[in-house]
């Protein structure tokens, strides 16, 4: 069974910087990419960023986020730099997780954590 948990969310006023940790809980065989979406009050969720061995961004925050994974890579990080209001969203990990070599990843998401962008 895997679960997918999110933490670093929080408040932080315009400029600032806030770092999100996504850790993938459970067995599998192996994880082909990870990545964050975010979902505005009244929007559809978006694709923030995307790590499979390259980066991939939207044009909202291209330059000022960068996504990594650790040397395990059963974790995905998001460094948000310059946050803006129109950040402000609950932010999502999503993971392709293989159960084993045989078989298709399934896609996997967490709960979601809220980022406020606010003075």
């Amino acid at each position: 069974h895997v679960q997918l948990e999110e933490s670093g969310g929080g408040l932080v006023q315009p400029g600032g910087s806030l770092t999100l940790h996504c850790t993938v809980h459970g067995t599998y065989f192996a994880i082909t990419a990870m990545a964050w979406y975010r979902q505005a009050p009244g929007q559809e969720r978006e694709l923030v960023a995307s790590i499979n061995g390259e980066t991939s961004y939207s044009d909202s925050v291209k330059g000022r986020f960068t996504i990594s994974r650790d040397n395990n890579y059963n974790t995905a990080d998001l460094q948000m730099n310059r946050l803006r209001a129109e950040d402000t969203a609950v932010y999502f990990c999503s993971a392709e997780i293989a159960d084993d070599a045989y078989h298709y990843p399934g896609h996997y998401w967490g709960q979601g954590i809220q980022v406020t962008v606010s003075s």
